[in-house]
């Protein structure tokens, strides 16, 4: 592989909850998981239940160190992590990162705190690989590995939620995972994280005609998605987090729509790939 690829592969688009039936095949069930390649490094933005495949497939490619890069620890986002093979084996070296907590609760305090009985049968203390929890606070510049840059910033999300904006070999990806935004208003902590971004991921769970029934559940729409885009002058646009109820058709609907206002959207889908 080249030594500047810089690839994004999404595990799971969903939120919220799996879903899983024939209106949900095209862009699939499982929550929000997304692996990012920057040439030889292997780093996973959240542990949905799309993780548990993710796991499987860095396991078969012989990778031996993983960067698991948390937004925040809501169920959807971290369902996955007790499934992820790498962590039980003694050969791997996987460090989780967290920053939506800084001040109230570490990295490794929010993984035990789930991972244990009664709601999973083991501790962490039964993984066998060689473990490392990295804490951060919102602001901070993170550089996990040579070459690359993460800038984080604060969502509006309930409980915290964190914003990345990648920078690997002159290329730039924005992760806008769960975020509700303020009618008529363009959110500067957003912008500043998109600007320019070669590949936005949004959080589009709602449309605008719903919002006035979701205030207060810290999401965001496609339509907000698309002004979003073009004020930050971005290359490519994926809608993300896609509600549980939403079917194939929807999202198709949604993905035409938004197309004729920002031209480089598309809908993102389980196992989908794209190479910035």
């Amino acid at each position: 592989m080249s030594e500047d690829v810089f690839r994004v592969k999404f595990w799971g688009t969903r939120g919220s909850v799996p879903v899983s039936g024939p209106e949900f095949e095209r862009y699939g069930g499982n929550t929000s998981c997304i692996e990012v390649r920057c040439g030889e490094h292997r780093l996973i933005f959240d542990g949905g239940s799309g993780l548990r495949q993710a796991g499987d497939a860095l396991s078969g490619e012989g990778i031996d160190k993983i960067d698991i890069i948390f937004t925040h620890c809501h169920y959807d986002h971290i369902i996955g992590l007790p499934y992820f093979a790498p962590l039980y084996n003694p050969m791997m070296n996987v460090r989780l990162w967290s920053g939506h907590l800084a001040g109230i609760m570490t990295t490794r305090e929010m993984v035990k705190q789930f991972m244990r009985p009664p709601w999973f049968p083991v501790e962490p203390d039964i993984c066998k690989a060689s473990l490392g929890f990295r804490d951060f606070k919102s602001g901070d510049v993170l550089t996990p590995r040579e070459g690359m840059t993460i800038r984080t910033d604060s969502l509006n999300h309930p409980g915290g939620c964190i914003g990345y904006r990648i920078e690997w070999a002159g290329k730039v990806l924005a992760l806008i995972y769960d975020t509700e935004h303020q009618a008529g208003v363009l959110d500067p902590v957003v912008l500043r994280l998109i600007e320019g971004a070669d590949l936005v991921v949004y959080d589009c769970t709602y449309t605008e005609d719903e919002m006035p029934r979701r205030f207060g559940y810290g999401h965001s729409t496609w339509q907000q998605g698309v002004k979003l885009a073009a004020a930050g002058k971005i290359g490519k646009l994926a809608l993300f987090h896609h509600a549980p109820s939403r079917t194939d058709d929807e999202i198709d609907r949604f993905e035409a729509l938004a197309k004729k206002h920002f031209a480089g959207t598309f809908a993102a889908r389980d196992s989908q790939v794209i190479d910035l």
